[in-house]
């Protein structure tokens, strides 16, 4: 009997060396789907530390299951790059239709059989399937029975110029972090991105699209109908989707704006209105901002937030009401660490850092870069004239701009080489 495995299984599967090292983990298969014969699977795509995906070829794996992947060595760590005879088994064929050889219907791919030969080649030997029913309306319902047919019992399996689902390869995937999510949309073809993109819930795909590049935020964006798009920008960090209004066409930007909620967009457009290279545009509108009354464990209930990054969530803003920036008067910030020592029914105002450095929306980036640097702090205050709390810029948002533009999509040793040619740059 042949051994089978299930490509959609295998995604995050550990794949170690032949003396038990762990080099990394599988995010998708490579087939080749050929007319008149069986695809043929010819090797993983692996994800190595620094998020490189490199091509492992099945003929250097050993030992193959849903629980771990052995090869036969080291791997080859150049970037992988699909070639157009190429097809991802989780990134392309899951979620595609098929019609059913024996005229029964159509029906959605869910995963993807392979089945090893006695010549050690892998082919896609089995499609496990939902049937796909219509409603009355016409319109096509994805919840039919399951089946596990031969793949020979169905055509089309190449790909129609019908729209694809996503489901069942965010099922595999839904464990990823944003930036690994980010990584495997980024990687697939344009149209194919912005399928899978517009499958995900709103907060889901606001999270990944402040990891992708800016081409790839204004082509999801764009891709998705306007009032989607605006409900996706509400749930984005204010900065982040300032930036992205920023890259899109005035008319477009304008009109996303108008359908988005009011008080997201007031923020937006505050946003919109500093330079791209100073602290007003780089600050979030929305850090941990208490009154000085606050009890610690409240404080610290504030700062657990799942939407909050580690930078924001390392001190807390404390001003005089009303507490929505622009705020009343700025008193100080809290650092959680000290709040961690202190009794929890204690006020935060108790405990003030009074002496933080702060800086103007106009503070050019290379300020904000050096009082980081120098007070060793993950976050900055900004307030105007009045010294009334604007936002804070994070040391995250500051190595978004500090870095290439690229650098999402370059080689670790190419990032590396652009920055030191933009320090040397920075020197003459």
């Amino acid at each position: 009997m042949s051994t089978r495995v299930f490509a959609a299984r295998l995604a995050g599967t550990a794949v170690f060396d032949p003396i038990g090292d762990q080099v990394g983990r599988v995010r998708d298969v490579v087939v080749l789907v050929r007319s008149g014969r069986l695809p043929r699977a010819t090797g993983l795509v692996v994800e190595v530390p620094g998020r490189r995906k490199v091509f492992l070829p099945l003929s250097r794996v050993t030992s193959m299951d849903a629980g771990q992947v052995i090869s036969t060595g080291l791997l080859n760590m150049r970037r992988f790059e699909q070639r157009p005879t190429e097809t991802l088994a989780i990134g392309e064929l899951l979620d595609r239709h098929v019609e059913l050889a024996d005229g029964s219907g159509a029906a959605i791919v869910v995963d993807v059989g392979l089945e090893e030969q006695r010549n050690r080649d892998w082919l896609v030997a089995k499609l496990f399937l939902r049937r796909v029913t219509s409603a009355r309306s016409g319109l096509i319902r994805r919840r039919g029975e399951t089946v596990l047919v031969d793949t020979r019992d169905v055509r089309s399996l190449a790909g129609t110029a019908s729209v694809q689902g996503a489901d069942e390869m965010l099922a595999s995937y839904e464990d990823l972090k944003p930036a690994d999510l980010a990584d495997v949309l980024h990687d697939l073809a344009d149209t194919r991105m912005v399928e899978v993109a517009t499958a995900l819930a709103n907060e889901r795909l606001a999270d990944v699209l402040e990891e992708l590049p800016e081409d790839d935020q204004v082509a999801i964006l764009t891709g998705l109908d306007l009032d989607r798009a605006a409900d996706v920008l509400d749930v984005m960090q204010p900065d982040d989707a300032a930036d992205l209004l920023a890259e899109m066409p005035t008319e477009k930007a304008a009109e996303l704006l108008e359908l988005m909620e009011p008080e997201e967009a007031r923020d937006v457009r505050r946003l919109l209105a500093y330079d791209d290279e100073s602290a007003g545009g780089l600050m979030t509108t929305e850090p941990v901002v208490l009154s000085p009354e606050t009890p610690i464990a409240q404080a610290l209930a504030h700062v657990r937030r799942q939407d909050l990054t580690p930078a924001l969530a390392s001190m807390v803003f404390v001003v005089r009401p009303p507490l929505e920036t622009p705020t009343g008067r700025f008193l100080g910030v809290v650092h959680i660490q000290r709040l961690l020592r202190e009794a929890p029914h204690d006020q935060i105002g108790g405990y003030l850092d009074t002496e933080i450095e702060v800086v103007a929306p106009s503070a050019p980036l290379s300020t904000v870069t050096r009082l980081l640097a120098t007070y060793n702090l993950l976050a900055l205050p900004v307030v105007d004239d009045n010294r009334r709390l604007l936002g804070a810029v994070s040391v995250d948002d500051v190595l978004d701009h500090l870095l290439p533009d690229d650098w999402r999509e370059a080689e670790p040793e190419e990032a590396d080489r652009a920055m030191d040619e933009q320090r040397e740059a920075g020197r003459a």
